[in-house]
């Protein structure tokens, strides 16, 4: 594919944008959407969502001052034509990889980025913190809030919009919407009524007649309503009006003179301002419009035949194993649910929603509210399974302890992409689970080693009669054959797999396919501990009664992780042994592929043999507990 863009060439910086003439913007649209076809084509990463915020991108370059405004992005997901306006064009064929650039903006990267994201609906608090410190200090620096209609469902964003209005400062928010149901209102006259409402002579109207009218009893009140009803009559936006926002829109997100004449005229505005626009997902390019899902976040493809099924067979993911279980379950059990905050595709749960429709509940981005949902449900009888990431239950911790653990409630999680991610990063890996569910009583934590085990242990957890866990990393397994009859594991059970001498390796989770191959090669006993909680302490008591070195080696921080408990058990028990814990590092790894990530931690075969080997010949004496 070649492609010629002589004015995307000549911009290095939003400096350049803003030397050119208004005319040429939108031919400098066409070659920034097709760079980023050209671009993600080769790359792979998170295309469609670019796609439809090209003109929103040119726009606000053109108009705010960057990188001294401050442009928040909410996700990410929608930055790659920022990244590009910026100064990163020539890197983008290196975006999501090892030592390339970020998934999403990241201030250590740019100047431009103006706040680091990963999760969404974070843009409105955060562009809100900005405006307040730009009015503690004097500053004239804008800051505006970017935010799609998905982030918008989290409690999150309506909490710092409810904020702003009360502060008062002066903030911008723009809805990027993406849902077509509301199309129909978008058109020559929404457009030229948000123009109307975005222009001084309006707002010099609106503020006159309220000084006017304030002299006359009950006039004002009447006058604000009156006003409020006109645009509740032409525009959705009554409900951020109650909210202190003065709204605009919607206006057509890709007709770029509507959009330079509008936020031209609500740059000059004072207090917090909503702008509505109207965006199609994966604009310009046909196969992205009529699947915007699925060309989400893409791996290279040929951009003439789009995305090609392979053809090849594969293994099942893990995310398969779970959403065949959750079926199969569902069908011998009618007191099963499923509640997924936005994440049906990725936790596996597409043939659920078609197959159970009445018991799938997607509540949106609102991982807090996804937890206290099945709480309630639990209450009364249901058997509710929360399918979520690692990293999106960080969000809904208390919702958590004090909703579920507190009250010992039958609510199952199913945490997929434990571990290390891959290319979205570190604001995407699961690296923090075990440290912060060890510490819940009666939370149930279960680290399946392969698929067939996960099946299983799913079963396990629908049993308990209280809150339980299943974790398990992103993609595939070892390829254990999945036997499709359930049985119920003993409750914090481990088991071993290799029995050797002077050394005893520990492994929670899919850990345990390279430990058995290290043992091997060292003579070591080899136990699949299955549970972090309850653990088995007999079993570790054995195995330090027998060995001279206990390793236990996790997908998981060392700080809290599952090591610590196998320390606390032999402290508890008064055994010296040398004891010494392997999993992730005390620090932020950065995206690539999870084998890059896995293989800079050495968390494979090799790493682990040199550090077993580093500490039977740095450690001779016993009694001494160590992490690394």
């Amino acid at each position: 594919m070649t492609i010629n863009t002589p004015l995307l060439d000549g911009i290095s910086s939003p400096a350049d944008l803003r030397k050119l003439p208004e005319s040429d913007l939108g031919i400098l649209a066409k070659e920034l959407r097709e760079f980023l076809l050209y671009s993600v084509s080769r790359s792979g990463g998170h295309f469609a969502a670019g796609l439809g915020t090209v003109e929103l991108t040119i726009a606000l370059h053109y108009l705010f001052n960057t990188p001294d405004d401050n442009l928040v992005w909410d996700v990410g997901h929608q930055a790659y034509p920022h990244k590009i306006l910026t100064g990163r064009k020539g890197k983008m064929h290196t975006i999501r990889q090892w030592d390339g650039l970020s998934p999403f903006p990241k201030r250590a990267e740019s100047e431009y980025d103006a706040f680091g994201v990963g999760h969404s609906s974070t843009s409105i608090s955060a562009a809100l913190g900005m405006a307040i410190a730009a009015r503690q200090t004097g500053s004239r620096r804008k800051s505006v809030a970017i935010i799609g209609d998905g982030g918008l469902t989290a409690g999150m964003a309506f909490e710092a919009m409810n904020h702003a209005g009360d502060v008062g400062v002066d903030l911008l928010v723009i809805l990027n919407d993406n849902n077509m149901a509301i199309s129909p209102n978008v058109g020559a006259l929404s457009n030229r009524f948000a123009q109307i409402l975005s222009g001084k002579l309006y707002k010099t109207v609106k503020d006159g007649s309220k000084l006017v009218l304030s002299k006359v009893p009950n006039a004002l009140d009447i006058a604000r309503y009156a006003e409020e009803h006109v645009k509740g009559l032409l525009t959705p936006g009554i409900l951020f009006e109650e909210l202190g926002f003065n709204y605009i829109g919607p206006i057509d997100g890709h007709d770029l003179p509507t959009l330079i004449s509008t936020l031209g005229n609500i740059r000059k505005l004072k207090g917090p301002q909503f702008l509505h626009i109207i965006t199609k997902k994966g604009k310009g390019y046909a196969p992205a419009e009529a699947e915007p899902i699925k060309y989400h976040g893409v791996t290279a493809f040929d951009p003439v035949k789009g995305i090609v099924p392979s053809g090849k067979s594969s293994a099942p993911t893990y995310s398969k194993i779970f959403g065949d279980w959750i079926c199969d379950i569902s069908e011998m059990d009618k007191r099963v649910v499923a509640i997924t905050p936005a994440m049906r595709e990725g936790s596996g749960l597409v043939e659920y929603e078609q197959r159970f429709p009445d018991r799938y509940f997607d509540v949106g981005i609102a991982e807090q509210h996804s937890v206290t949902l099945a709480a309630g449900m639990a209450c009364d009888g249901l058997k509710p399974v929360v399918a979520i990431y690692s990293t999106f239950l960080q969000r809904a911790y208390d919702q958590l302890i004090h909703d579920v653990v507190v009250q010992n409630l039958p609510v199952l999680f199913a945490i997929d992409r434990a571990g290390c991610v891959g290319a979205d990063g570190p604001t995407h890996n699961g690296c923090y689970d075990i440290s912060f569910m060890r510490c819940l009583p009666n939370m149930v934590i279960m680290t399946p080693a392969d698929e067939n085990e996960c099946r299983q242990m799913l079963y396990t957890g629908i049993q308990i009669d209280g809150p339980a866990s299943v974790r398990y990393p992103r993609g595939g397994g070892p390829g254990v054959e999945v036997e499709k009859e359930m049985v119920a594991l003993p409750i914090g059970q481990a088991e071993i797999k290799i029995r050797g001498k002077r050394i005893a390796i520990l492994a929670f989770g899919v850990v345990l396919e390279f430990a058995q191959i290290v043992a091997d090669e060292l003579g070591a006993t080899v136990v699949n501990m299955r549970f972090v909680k309850p653990i088995d302490e007999k079993l570790i008591l054995k195995m330090a009664a027998s060995h001279d070195l206990i390793v236990t080696v996790e997908e998981n921080m060392v700080q809290g992780g599952a090591g610590e408990a196998v320390n606390q058990v032999l402290a508890e028990n008064g055994v010296t042994q040398l004891i010494v814990n392997y999993g992730l590092p005390d620090r932020m790894i950065q995206h690539g592929s999870r084998d890059d990530m896995l293989n800079d931690v050495g968390m494979n075969q090799e790493g682990l043999i040199e550090f077993i080997q580093h500490h039977l010949g740095e450690h001779k004496q016993s009694a001494k507990i160590k992490s690394v």
